[in-house]
């Protein structure tokens, strides 16, 4: 018991031992380490020092030089901020003078202008004081005189005025109608064209009254096939051994005419030959507008232009306007404008192109809205025709005002061809119409006394009431009676308007 009891106490003393030799080791490996950590502790404390001694010398020496560097700074903008002191201050002792020497002036123009107020009061008082005078002495108010002034010097300008418009216009017209009338003659006696006299029926002749039958067929039937097929009118009447074709489309009444003289002369006539021949009359016919619209632009010497442009211009063989043959006025047409823009140095080229074209919408009016003028003009421009050809085109009734001379003569070429005696014709009630409008245009003017229409309407001569018309007003009235007729109706060539007044004085002797 005592054995075991030992034993543990020898253990128990051994494990205090132990113990107490562990702690005193790892104590003294504690302090081994410590000292050694201290020293480099120590070491590196060293060097921190001596590594921020190195970094505040460095700093010191950097704020320094920046001290430097901005106190160099300061001592260049001051001196700067002095420099644009003393020219501020020059500058402002400079505008005082100059306040100085402005108020001076001033003070100066202030007294001269109380002088000039005080003289212009005096002006005035005596400028009143002659008036009052010239009124008393004249007995005539101011208002009266200055009326009576201008009356007899507005008399005497329009005397004047008067004298020198016509003076300018004898002078003007003299030498304008020597000018034109050069020109005229020398383009038409270069020029000669057939009269041609048409109208809208075609006859064809029949070789006896039987054949009417025939052409009738029976029930009717072979007029109204040629008639649906042709799309024309046949007229079968009283008129012996011939039958009238009447169509307002030339080529239709054409192509009708060439037919039925050609079934005329067969005998064969029923509903499939008419059918037959109409398809190659057609053909035919088509062959002559193709070469008619050639040879106007061979003879007119207008090349290049589109086939199109050509079938129209073949198309114009078989349309008149006023009886006048249309192909035929676009050559001569084409010729004069030629002839006149050689004279005058303008394009010959576009002049004789316009005035081959010009007319040139006729060909399709019927079919289309609007004036001829403008139709060609938009056909010529769809196929390509240059634009000054195409102005001449649409300007030639003023649709569109001329802005070329090549246009002014291409529509000067055209009331050339047109005016000539015996290019055109119109029924007598036409004409007297026209006539009759003519002079009831003139008495729509005040002041017109009587007014007669002369050279079958190219002139109106009118006589005016010269206690109500002076000599202005006359020049005045012939302008706007000339602008009325042109706005207001249409004819061939020009009409010349003629203003007489007279002051007729009577007495009797006793």
């Amino acid at each position: 018991m005592n054995q075991g009891m030992m034993s543990i106490a020898i253990g128990a003393v051994a494990l205090v031992v132990g113990a107490l030799a562990g702690y005193l080791l790892h104590v003294f490996v504690q302090k081994t380490r410590r000292g050694r950590a201290m020293a480099e502790a120590e070491t590196l404390i060293q060097q921190a020092q001596a590594r921020a001694r190195e970094i505040v010398l460095a700093a010191r020496d950097e704020a320094l030089k920046v001290r430097a560097e901005v106190e160099a700074e300061l001592e260049r903008r001051r001196r700067s901020l002095k420099r644009e002191e003393e020219r501020l201050q020059a500058r402002r002792e400079e505008l005082e003078r100059r306040a100085e020497r402005l108020e001076e002036r001033e003070r100066r123009q202030n007294k001269r202008q109380s002088r000039l107020d005080k003289l212009q009061n005096e002006i005035e008082a005596l400028r009143q004081k002659q008036l009052t005078e010239l009124e008393r002495v004249a007995q005539m108010t101011r208002q009266e005189a200055q009326e009576a002034l201008l009356k007899r010097v507005e008399q005497e300008s329009r005397r004047e005025m008067a004298r020198v418009i016509r003076e300018v216009e004898a002078e003007i017209k003299e030498e304008a109608d020597a000018r034109a009338r050069k020109l005229i003659t020398e383009a038409i006696q270069r020029v000669a064209s057939d009269q041609v006299a048409e109208v809208a029926v075609s006859t064809v002749p029949l070789p006896n009254d039987e054949m009417k039958g025939r052409i009738i067929g029976r029930g009717g039937r072979n007029i109204r096939a040629f008639e649906q097929a042709a799309g024309v009118d046949v007229v079968v009447d009283d008129t012996p051994e011939a039958v009238v074709i009447s169509s307002f489309d030339p080529v239709r009444r054409e192509i009708a005419r060439l037919a039925m003289t050609r079934l005329v002369t067969d005998g064969r006539i029923h509903p499939a030959r008419i059918e037959k021949v109409l398809a190659d009359a057609r053909r035919e016919v088509e062959a002559i507008i193709r070469e008619a619209g050639e040879q106007a632009a061979y003879e007119a010497g207008v090349p290049g232009l589109h086939r199109e442009i050509i079938k129209l211009l073949g198309r114009l063989k078989f349309r008149t306007s006023y009886g006048q043959n249309q192909h035929q006025h676009a050559i001569e047409t084409a010729r004069l404008a030629g002839i006149l823009a050689a004279e005058l140095g303008a394009n010959v080229e576009v002049a004789k192109a316009g005035g081959l074209l010009h007319d040139i919408g006729k060909a399709v009016d019927r079919n289309m809205e609007g004036t001829h003028a403008l139709i060609g003009a938009e056909i010529c421009r769809r196929y390509g025709v240059p634009e000054p050809v195409v102005h001449c085109i649409e300007a030639h009734h003023h649709e569109v005002e001329p802005q070329t001379i090549e246009a002014v003569i291409v529509e000067a070429a055209d009331a050339i061809s047109g005016a000539r005696p015996g290019a055109r014709r119109e029924s007598l009630e036409a004409y007297l119409k026209r006539i009759q409008t003519l002079e009831e245009l003139a008495y729509s003017f005040k002041g017109v006394e009587e007014a007669y229409a002369l050279q079958a309407g190219r002139e109106i001569r009118i006589i005016v009431k010269p206690d109500e018309i002076d000599d202005l007003a006359t020049i005045q009235l012939s302008k706007e009676i000339a602008r009325k007729v042109e706005e207001s109706m249409q004819y061939p060539g020009q009409v010349k308007v003629t203003v007489i007044r007279q002051t007729r004085a009577v007495d009797y002797a006793k």
